[in-house]
């Protein structure tokens, strides 16, 4: 008897067939432990229904700013069941001042233009922004009120953020910048993946390997509650 496409037995062989032909069509290039490290312990994402891509970078990392635009062109291209977030790294006390100053472009949702900007005061105009002062300078030439950029540099809010990005950051054993994690599972960087490029192609791997094994556990759950 042939399985109607309506069994639970159709779609466990249909989520299974999706795993095979999510190995084979990326060749199953990139192994762990060699390529990427598999986390010792997952770190819960922010959104549990997309499969979420982080980000680790600082404003003052040269290969970060490298990076960027290879990160723009790829997350243009990103499908619908992905997000991609970004968290900076905070290992030294300066570094703190840039995390807030992410955090405050992003609560004053300048983010899109501020991004950039920050990376190129510290990239191009060689800004080491190693003060609250000089960061607000930054805001206020590109429109910001002082006392607004203050406020929320300083905000519960903010803080609370880079409170969030540190442990997250420690969550991941971050090694360098920039770095990247696939849904708080699977960390990968340019000197394992070999290139910023293969940073990316490893990314997508993961990306189809945890689509397929999400589609494998609702089949396996729709086996054991059918409806």
């Amino acid at each position: 008897m042939t399985p109607s496409r309506k069994t639970p037995i159709f779609s466990l062989l249909s989520a299974v067939a999706l795993l095979l032909t999510a190995a084979l069509a990326h060749g199953a290039d990139y192994i762990a432990g060699k390529h990427y490290i598999v986390l010792d312990e997952p770190v819960r994402t922010s959104d549990p229904s997309k499969i979420e891509v982080t980000e680790v970078f600082w404003y003052g990392c040269g290969h970060c700013y490298a990076f960027e635009p290879l990160l723009e062109k790829w997350a243009k291209t990103l499908p619908a069941d992905v997000v991609l977030v970004r968290s900076p790294a905070i290992w030294h006390p300066t570094m703190q001042l840039h995390a807030r100053a992410y955090y405050t472009a992003k609560a004053l949702n300048i983010l899109d233009s501020m991004h950039q900007v920050l990376f190129d005061a510290m990239n191009v105009d060689h800004n080491k922004l190693a003060t609250e002062d000089d960061i607000k300078k930054i805001f206020v030439a590109h429109g910001v009120d002082g006392d607004t950029f203050s406020k929320t540099f300083n905000s519960f809010g903010v803080g609370s953020a880079v409170g969030q990005a540190d442990a997250r950051q420690r969550g991941y054993k971050i090694t360098g910048t920039p770095e990247m994690v696939v849904d708080g599972k699977y960390r990968i960087s340019a000197a394992e993946a070999g290139s910023h490029e293969a940073m990316l192609a490893v990314v997508d791997q993961l990306i189809a390997t945890e689509r397929a094994a999400r589609a494998k556990h609702a089949a396996h759950d729709s086996t054991a509650h059918p409806k």
